[in-house]
């Protein structure tokens, strides 16, 4: 399985970018997150990658920061989110949106993007809510990969979403100590609510 890719930028293009590592080009469908942060062509450039193995494809898809890459690993666990799909959600709305809308189930917000019907955004927020901000698994907030606390994951999700850290702990502490065994989402959600956004 590859991980990242380190070589130059060959070409770029709206959905791909081909990166040549050693004389061999890789073709590597990105959202346009990730095509934003790219160098021009013929720069140096390392990539994050997704490797896809079916049993007639293998496809790679690269990002430019490991939140955006845990946030797509969280995406294609949905029933019905392919890659691809999974790619056009990416490029349909900033991350910080994306996260905003599926912990508040912002349906109307999610529909929006294409490829995303009304039962497919209704999927998206019920399967996610509680795997989004999961602190065993790899960060969509900070792009972490060791164990946080439910507190710092829920802290790190309220800064992604643009809020100022003190705000954001105080907020975390608040509701924390109101019901202790509250989830990241519900922590983020009423922070969400409390903050008025």
């Amino acid at each position: 399985m590859i991980a990242f890719l380190n070589g130059i930028l060959h070409s770029k293009s709206e959905e791909e970018c081909i990166i040549d590592v050693q004389g061999v080009g890789y073709r590597v469908e990105i959202s346009s997150q990730t095509l934003q942060t790219l160098p021009e062509t013929g720069k140096e450039i390392r990539i994050l990658i997704y490797h896809h193995i079916t049993d007639n494809d293998q496809r790679l898809f690269g990002f430019a920061s490991s939140k955006e890459k845990n946030l797509f690993e969280r995406l294609i666990t949905v029933k019905g989110i392919g890659p691809k799909l999974g790619l056009t959600i990416l490029s349909g709305m900033p991350a910080a949106n994306l996260m905003e809308a599926i912990v508040t189930q912002n349906t109307a917000a999610l529909s929006k993007i294409s490829g995303i019907g009304k039962k497919t955004a209704e999927r998206m927020c019920l399967e996610l809510k509680d795997k989004l901000f999961d602190e065993n698994q790899p960060s969509v907030a900070t792009g972490s990969t060791e164990q946080r606390s439910r507190f710092e994951e829920a802290t790190s999700a309220l800064e992604a979403l643009g809020f100022k850290k003190r705000d954001a702990e105080q907020a975390v502490q608040k509701i924390a100590a109101a019901n202790p065994k509250i989830s990241v989402s519900d922590i983020v959600k009423s922070a969400l609510s409390s903050m008025n956004r």
